[in-house]
């Protein structure tokens, strides 16, 4: 399904230069960025891939806690501050932290991570579930379950 948006040139110019003229610090607003992050479950594992542009496989770190898997790390800003021009700065840069709640089970020696053209893919294995455990039920008197004991009384 595709929404469209009808274009208003004025409205947009408004938003452009009220965007241009709010106050910040420094020359450059600042926004809070938040990869965004994909969870796929397959058969054997839960895929999770983040889009991590412009940063490093340097700058990311993984963590497992509790069963909460942490990804962190911190986007540089590549802006440099000027006093003779102005800039227009969208990017957002910072550090960032996305935590995601794992199921009971999951062994942290089994996750893996690949960062490859910004994409980092961390693959959980999924737990081992556990099988109901089956009773056999036994027909007939195979085995007395209570073995009757000889009294005094019985020998007479």
């Amino acid at each position: 399904m595709t929404t469209m948006i009808r274009w208003e040139p004025a409205r947009e110019m408004n938003r452009l230069f009220n965007s241009f003229f709010e106050p910040h610090g420094g020359g450059a607003v600042m926004r809070r960025w938040s990869p965004a992050m994909d969870v796929v479950e397959t058969e054997d594992h839960y895929v999770l891939r983040a889009d991590l542009p412009g940063v490093s496989e340097g700058d990311v770190k993984i963590e497992l806690d509790e069963n909460v898997l942490t990804i962190s790390g911190e986007r540089k800003s590549a802006h440099k501050e000027t006093k003779e021009g102005y800039y227009r700065v969208e990017r957002a840069f910072g550090s960032f932290s996305r935590m995601l709640t794992l199921p009971e089970g999951v062994d942290a020696d089994s996750i893996s991570a690949n960062f490859d053209r910004g994409v980092l893919e961390v693959k959980i294995p999924k737990p081992e579930q556990r099988k109901p455990r089956k009773v056999e039920i036994s027909v007939g008197a195979s085995e007395p379950a209570i073995e009757a004991a000889e009294t005094p009384a019985d020998a007479a």
